[in-house]
Formats: structure tokens, sequence, C-alpha cells
């Protein structure tokens, strides 16, 4: 079997390293690059990139632009690396399409552990497979969202999130269960990274955003009927 190659750019070299190590012990090709500019050459240089592994801080360009960049040409999974912790940050990161946001200092093994499960997510071919309702269509193979006819735009994360609330039509979903899901790890933390990821979801979706109802208290779930929160 091919080995999936994985970008990490970052300006310390030891955590360049670091990571390179645990993730080729679980047999991926390793890419480095040291600032923003060498990970867009490198980028560019390799079209079958599977993930990049991106810090926020970098000289040249810096990890927001890098992010930037790609999202104009690509849909590549992408988890930003960062010494803050700061809310705004990861909502920023979020706009920008990441999908997931680790804070330093980080253990390896959950890092190779998230760039897992991503790559389970975002290589699953399901031959026609597809969920339908209430004029939402989701082709799992090509991995396509439509609504009404119309083509919207889903990072990986709000892919899976839209699956799964399919999947469980008239169902109330826990945010733990969402989170095992989507995330498939324990996320030991606030509500914030599904809460932002839904309100983000349902303003792609547009009218049809109304199908995801709010359980207070609790979670979502998603309804064809109705059209009011």
């Amino acid at each position: 079997m091919e080995q999936l190659k994985i970008l990490v750019a970052d300006d310390e070299s030891r955590l360049r390293k670091l990571v390179n190590d645990f993730l080729t012990k679980h047999d991926y090709q390793v890419l480095e690059a040291a600032d923003g500019e060498e990970a867009m050459d490198l980028f560019y240089s390799n079209p079958d990139l599977a993930l990049l592994i991106v810090d926020v801080m970098m000289p040249k360009m810096n990890g927001w632009e890098v992010c930037r960049e790609i999202r104009e040409s690509s849909r590549v999974p992408i988890i930003m690396l960062t010494a803050k912790s700061d809310e705004s940050d990861e909502l920023q990161g979020f706009e920008l399409g990441v999908d997931e946001y680790i804070t330093k200092p980080f253990s390896p093994k959950i890092l190779v552990a998230r760039v897992e499960a991503i790559l389970r997510r975002t290589n699953q071919r399901s031959e026609s497979e597809a969920l339908e309702a209430g004029g939402i269509v989701i082709d799992k193979a090509a991995h396509l969202v439509t609504v009404d006819g119309r083509e919207i735009n889903l990072s990986y994360k709000e892919f899976e999130l839209l699956t799964f609330f399919m999947e469980n039509k008239g169902l109330a979903l826990s945010r733990e269960q969402i989170l095992n899901h989507v995330w498939n790890y324990d996320y030991f933390g606030d509500a914030r990274t599904i809460d932002t990821h839904v309100k983000k979801l349902r303003s792609k979706m547009g009218k049809k955003g109304d199908m995801i109802k709010t359980i207070w208290g609790m979670g979502y779930k998603f309804e064809v009927e109705g059209a009011s929160l």
C-alpha cells in the first residue's frame, strides 16, 4: 500500500523531528518545511499530499496566510498548531477551514491519533452511498453535498457533521455523542468546538440550516419538518 504523504510546517526543528519520527513509525511519508513560503512550495510541488500540519507562528508566511492560500484551491485536511490558547485564534482557524486545532505543548501520540482519525474519514470511499432528506443530498463517494440541487462547499468536519445528523434524523444527539463520532476522540473541554461548526454549517446551508435544531442543555437534532428554531 502506498504511503500517505503529510507535510509538517514549523520553524522549530526539534518539534518537526519529533512529529516526523512519530508519523514515520506509523508508516506515513513526511515532508518538512521550516517556514510558510517553503510550506507553500512543497504544497504546490506535491499535489498528492494527504494532510498538512501547520504552525501558526512561522517566518515569511504565518500559518493563517498558508491556510488561506491553500483553501483557495484545495480541501486537503489541515491541522493547525499554536502556542496560544486564545479562543479568537481557534475561531479564526475554523473560519478559514481548519480541520483540527491543537495547542502546544501536545502529546505526539494524540497528534497521530487525530491525524489517523481525519484520514479515516477523508479517505472513506463508499461506492454509491447517498443520503437525502428535505432537498439535501449527501454523496459519500464523491464527498459532495447539494442543497436543492446547488453544491455547497463544506470542510471535512462540516461534511461529517451533516452526515452524522442526517444518518440520525429525528434523534436528539448529545454533544458527547457528536464529539465521539465526528471527532473520533474524547474531547475534554467545553462545547464551543461543536457549536462553532454547527453555526458555520447552518450558514452554508441557508434556509435549510433550520433543520438542525438546538436541544438546549443537550445537543442537536436534525429534523426535516419545521422551519424555525
